[in-house]
């Protein structure tokens, strides 16, 4: 089946929303800036209610003409989709947990089934279950579906079985907002026995006697402060606190350890950390102390039984692995085990009885590296080796292990033509055993090509591109292409398969990932070339990236397409406003656009924290007059700029609706391209967080939204 359109973005359609210019003044080191939409920040106005009602009718009538399209797009990313399917059965204790999913349900069921002789085995020694067949004494545990009922938002937060596989523990949000209900139950009965506490952050953990749960807290500002523990059935008013972090440059977070003798606790900003262990069979007692905290100093903690394992940067590039005694109460405890090699980043370690893996970046690659035990527990760092596939852009990653004592290692491999893999190594004889490709009906591997390229950036770093296109497609600048990016936060974008991107393959775009600085890619100085006073080189990298693909003939200068969520809408907002010419139509998913006035505001959640990745332009006027030099709301240009598809959610914690908001207002009033062939457009999910609607249909619709409108601006709405 293929699909016709008018000429790219010029479906006639109503007049754009514009709203009321309501003026606010603010002053910061001597600066008055007048801001015309400010009032939108204020949800329970109904008039911004109105408004975003109208944005969401504009964009429908915008884009009625693709309804075809959405509906092609949506069947094509069902039809790439085992509706029907199941993870690989995971061990814990005695049973086997399973995650199921049936065709034409959102949400995903969770059962186990007790191991026996009598499984059948599949690769592995891993039981051998079908989709939609359940094993004889298979046990539903939960079935987010029938939870879900009729929710317009459902989302787990967590799920954890207790140390004696009696009861379960699960969180869930109904709004979008991040805040969970913790919900406990008996599975011998299958009763609730508890869901009395509400209003939790992220985790869950069960004491060892299965009396006490610990959860997490958030504060006004939506930051992870507290962690309290609750006693199974009591009243939540009389609940504990174990540890509180004062400092808003900081979060909390737990973990429990895979033997269950203890939670190490956590707390981290971007620079700096501090870790905790609290024993788990004494689960009143106060945490004490396991690294203590130095400003600049980052760590995190893992319990391997007899010692402590400790990922630092304390006087290293790229991290390094320390091992500790267990009653260790700072960092003067620590033994050196091993330094990351040359472009190398360590990132963490988990600890079995055989061995410990690290996860690290190398070569611009997530990778595990496996260390040996030796007979008495230490561990054999010269003997190391790395799980590898071999393939230039394989992506390798820790799976779930939750097995103190297994023998074999899960992990998973992706590229941008590998479907997600789950394999085991024997960690005696580095055997690896594929337990699962991921089935992708419809897909032939053959027909794709994937290649690392580089571009070079204004001042001459080399910027890497993971680059993914039919064979099929020709290399004579004509092809229409699309390119992702990111940049903060030390957050590395792989190149993972991702099934939705088939429809752009399968309709001759050039699929590319600029992996630009303040991103995690290229180890820890990567990231610190693009924060801060360095943030800049975040755009100019993707700039670079994109003038690389028209270089060299993969995309038509005029047909090339970018995309950014998040902080890498800041880079979509960044990059249109710095080279606008470059791009024929961009999508901004919950955009910080707007990021001078949010990070001017401590009032506003995460604020504080977020000054050790953008500065603090309260106190600093350099920072301040950084931030006003790029913050993409701040310097909307009246010239001709690519097509824009914005979206939000309006109980987004994280970006509030009112950045993507006003940045469209300004932009509509401000840029002199033809809207009608141009179009810029907003839509807010009334009822969704951060990651935009919930349920894998709901998603994919979302997406075919997204996509269908990208197509359509670059005149590439047919199959190849």
């Amino acid at each position: 089946m293929t699909s016709t359109s008018t000429a790219p973005g010029a479906a006639a359609g109503p007049d754009a929303p514009r709203p009321a210019h309501r003026e606010t003044l603010r002053t910061h080191h001597g600066d008055t800036v007048t801001d015309p939409f400010e009032w939108l920040r204020d949800k329970e106005d109904p008039q911004v209610i109105a408004h975003l009602e109208a944005e969401n009718a504009y964009a429908d009538a915008r884009t009625a003409h693709l309804a075809g399209l959405r509906e092609e797009l949506v069947q094509e990313f069902v039809g790439h989709t085992q509706e029907t399917d199941l993870s690989v059965p995971v061990r814990r204790g005695d049973w086997w947990y399973i995650t199921r999913t049936t065709a034409g349900d959102d949400y995903p069921a969770f059962t186990r089934v007790a191991e026996s002789p009598e499984l059948p085995r599949g690769a592995g020694g891993v039981p051998a279950i079908e989709p939609g067949e359940l094993l004889p004494g298979e046990q539903m545990l939960l079935d987010a579906q029938a939870a879900a009922k009729d929710a317009e938002f459902f989302s787990l937060g967590g799920l954890a079985p207790s140390p004696e596989h009696d009861l379960l523990a699960h969180a869930v949000d109904l709004a979008g907002d991040e805040r969970f209900t913790i919900v406990v139950t008996d599975l011998t009965t299958g009763t609730v026995i508890d869901e009395s506490v509400t209003g939790t952050g992220y985790g869950l953990a069960f004491s060892a006697d299965q009396q006490w749960i610990f959860y997490a807290r958030v504060d006004d500002a939506w930051r992870q402060h507290q962690i309290w523990r609750h006693r199974i059935g009591g009243d939540p008013s009389a609940d504990e606190l174990v540890l509180e972090e004062p400092d808003e440059r900081f979060t909390v977070w737990f973990e429990r350890s895979r033997d269950g003798k203890a939670l190490v606790l956590q707390s981290s900003s971007t620079t700096t950390a501090e870790a905790w262990i609290l024993d788990l069979a004494d689960p009143t007692a106060a945490p004490r102390p396991a690294g203590g905290r130095r400003d600049g100093v980052d760590y995190t903690v893992e319990w391997a039984g007899d010692r402590l394992l400790v990922v630092h940067n304390d006087g290293v590039e790229g991290f390094a692995l320390a091992e500790a005694p267990l009653d260790a109460a700072d960092s003067s405890a620590w033994t050196p085990l091993l330094s990351a090699g040359e472009g190398e980043r360590l990132l963490g370690v988990e600890s079995f009885a055989g061995c410990v893996a690290l996860e690290l970046r190398a070569g611009g690659l997530a990778a595990v590296r496996v260390i040996p035990r030796r007979a008495d527990g230490s561990l054999d760092v010269e003997a190391a080796w790395d799980v590898d596939h071999g393939g230039e852009l394989d992506v390798v990653e820790l799976d779930t292990n939750p097995a103190w004592d297994s023998p074999a290692l899960r992990y998973q491999l992706t590229s941008l033509l590998t479907p997600a893999t789950v394999a085991q190594v024997d960690v005696a004889s580095g055997e690896r055993t594929v337990l699962r490709l991921t089935p992708v009906p419809g897909y032939d591997p053959e027909l794709y090509r994937e290649q690392r390229l580089w571009a070079t950036a204004e001042d001459g770093t080399a910027v890497p591109i993971s680059l993914v296109a039919r064979k099929d497609v020709p290399v004579d600048g004509t092809a229409p292409g699309y390119l992702y990016g990111y940049g903060s936060y030390e957050v590395s974008i792989d190149p993972s398969f991702v099934p939705t991107r088939l429809s752009l393959l399968d309709r001759g775009l050039v699929v590319a990932i600029a992996h630009v600085r303040g991103g995690g890619e290229m180890g820890r100085d990567w990231y610190e070339q693009g924060k801060i006073l360095a943030k800049k080189n975040s755009f100019f990298d993707f700039v670079a990236a994109a003038a690389h693909l028209v270089d060299q003939g993969l995309v038509a200068p005029d047909r090339l397409s970018a995309e950014g969520r998040s902080a890498g809408g800041l880079l979509m907002g960044a990059v249109a406003n710095l080279a606008p010419e470059r791009f024929r139509a961009i999508i901004a998913g919950v955009p910080f656009v707007d990021a001078l006035t949010t990070i001017l505001d401590p009032s506003l959640p995460l604020t504080v924290g977020e000054w050790e990745e953008w500065g603090n332009p309260l106190e600093s006027e350099e920072v301040y007059r950084y931030m006003k030099e790029y913050t993409p709301y701040a310097n909307v240009r009246p010239v001709e700029y690519p097509a824009i598809f914005a979206s939000t959610s309006l109980n987004d914690t994280r970006v509030f609706f009112v950045e993507p908001a006003k940045w469209v207002a300004r932009l509509r009033e401000t840029v002199t391209s033809d809207q009608a062939e141009r179009p810029i457009l907003f839509r807010c999910e009334m009822v969704a967080g951060h990651g935009g609607r919930s349920g894998r249909y709901r998603k994919w619709e979302q997406r075919a939204d997204e996509l269908a409108w990208l197509l359509d601006q670059l005149g590439a709405t047919a199959r190849v």
